[in-house]
């Protein structure tokens, strides 16, 4: 068998805290296979962006392990294995776009040339092109999320990890953002593991939902996504996507029912 994208085997995840050390994350199993599209939901706190953040190298587990492409998350950041995209587009105002797209291959000393070409790919990709000499006050928040994603992929990174990235955005910004998000997993192929608390939007991405329960984080259920993987508007009024949401939102009601039932 391939050896998945990413790998979690019974992480945990403790923080130090004032009142007494709070468990974010336990027991975490989970295989992510290369080409995937993983959602996470769950309720805030649950602990979806603390696993992100250790896929990511921003944090390390307490207990357990991680692997990114088959290496630790700290060898797979040295060598540019995934890029991340965060709910804000943190890019610098004082830089074009051009130049915020560049900046990651610019750190890692790639040639203004090869640079420049690269950067003018990725923003057709996410169909930004003719915006390339614009300043980040110049575009909307939808625009600038989809220049934070074209720098994500600029070096070409195997995985694509995303933080709620159309928290902030309207409703059918966010909906525009989801069909450009789906277009560009297609055409690079990339792992894709993104946290959200929408339902509708887990759904319509994905592959797979996996479903975390209220602190201390386990996954409590993973629901295949079984529609096509072409999809479009027309698949929100399908009725395989109804039934598909109803059962994340019934996987959902349970953990948070189960969360308040007295403990034996």
């Amino acid at each position: 068998m391939s050896t998945p994208a990413l790998h979690l085997a019974d992480v945990g995840m403790v923080f130090p805290a004032p009142g007494g050390p709070v468990t974010a994350l336990e027991h975490i199993d989970l295989d992510v296979e290369a080409g995937e599209f993983v959602s996470l939901i769950g309720p805030s706190g649950c602990g979806k962006s603390t696993l992100l953040r250790l896929l990511a190298d921003l944090l390390q587990p307490t207990s357990g392990s991680v692997l990114v492409d088959g290496a630790d998350p700290h060898r797979a950041r040295l060598d540019r294995t995934y890029g991340m995209v965060f709910q804000a587009a943190t890019l610098l105002e004082w830089r074009r776009v051009r130049a915020n797209v560049e900046l990651p291959l610019e750190i890692m000393g790639v040639a203004r040339a090869e640079r420049r070409a690269r950067a003018t790919e990725m923003l057709a990709l996410v169909g930004l092109a003719e915006f390339a000499d614009a300043y980040p006050w110049q575009l909307s928040g939808g625009m600038q999320q989809r220049v934070a994603i074209a720098r994500a992929l600029a070096f070409r990174p195997a995985v694509l990890l995303m933080d709620e990235p159309f928290g902030a955005l309207d409703e059918m910004t966010r909906e525009r953002m989801q069909a450009e998000v789906l277009r560009i997993w297609g055409e690079t192929g990339t792992t894709v593991v993104f946290v959200t608390h929408s339902i509708p939007e887990a759904v319509f991405l994905s592959t797979r939902v996996v479903v975390m329960s209220p602190r201390p984080g386990r996954i409590a259920d993973v629901v295949e996504v079984d529609l096509p993987r072409e999809r479009d508007d027309d698949t929100r009024e399908d009725q395989r996507f109804f039934a598909l949401t109803t059962r994340v939102r019934d996987a959902l009601r349970k953990v948070d029912a189960d969360a308040g039932s007295p403990r034996s």
